[in-house]
């Protein structure tokens, strides 16, 4: 019997060890547990800021703060911050008793980003390093975070929204403004959108087009527990509806 039971040991380690080497390789580690979104994702685009009078002269923040209810005393995290341009405004908007978590996944905007932080001195904004698949914001903190025309770059889609999952405090929302367009023409269509947030256990709470956002406004909340991730089931692209 001992001789048995060790036997099968030595079996379950051989399968598991199997098991990880058909792991993809290519995935963030973070991501291998999780379904591939069967959909191209855009290039980054650069982060540069010259863009930021324009935006402000078509009230492209004030329209997103607005709506999502951006006040004195709120905690934003900004996924995807790049230079800062919303960055700075939702400092402004969330005044001393609020907090800014400014994110991104590239190490230099983040280091011009920290510049531009202490420049303005924006005392209420902490910069942070985010990874592909997990943008690493702390546990139960953030009543909104805001992907701003960023969320059709993510490859990790699954990965990703289960991990920020956590970071929103009861009542918190998730903001992505984006372009009703295929994901590899930086944007995407809201029914895959809706798709891939369902699949992780968001519910849409909130849905606006808007001309002086260039695309829409769409807010989630979480809904239900968390699901495993071996049981989430990926969208289809075409249809936006989950399946293999």
């Amino acid at each position: 019997m001992i001789r048995r039971a060790a036997a099968l040991l030595l079996l379950a380690g051989a399968l598991a060890g199997c098991n990880r080497q058909t792991a993809d390789p290519s995935r963030p580690e973070g991501a291998r547990d999780f379904p591939k979104a069967f959909r191209p994702v855009s290039t980054v685009v650069s982060n540069e800021f010259s863009d930021e009078d324009q935006r402000d002269n078509l009230g492209e923040a004030k329209v997103v703060m607005d709506l999502a209810k951006i006040g004195s005393g709120t905690t934003v995290a900004d996924i995807g911050a790049g230079e800062g341009y919303y960055t700075v405004r939702l400092a402004e908007r969330v005044g001393t008793k609020g907090r800014v978590l400014a994110q991104d996944i590239d190490p230099g905007a983040i280091q011009r980003l920290g510049q531009r932080v202490e420049r303005e001195r924006l005392d209420n904004v902490s910069i942070k390093l985010g990874a592909v698949a997990d943008p690493k914001l702390p546990a139960n903190s953030f009543d909104r975070v805001f992907m701003v025309h960023m969320y059709h770059e993510v490859t990790e889609p699954y990965a990703f929204l289960w991990h920020l999952r956590p970071g929103l405090k009861p009542g918190g929302q998730v903001i992505v403004v984006d372009v009703d367009r295929p994901t590899d023409q930086h944007g995407i269509p809201p029914q895959l959108l809706f798709c891939e947030f369902g699949a992780v256990g968001f519910r849409l709470v909130e849905f606006v087009v808007k001309p002086e956002l260039n695309g829409y406004y769409a807010a989630f909340e979480a809904v239900g527990e968390r699901p495993a991730a071996k049981d989430i089931k990926p969208c289809n692209t075409a249809a936006g509806k989950t399946g293999t």
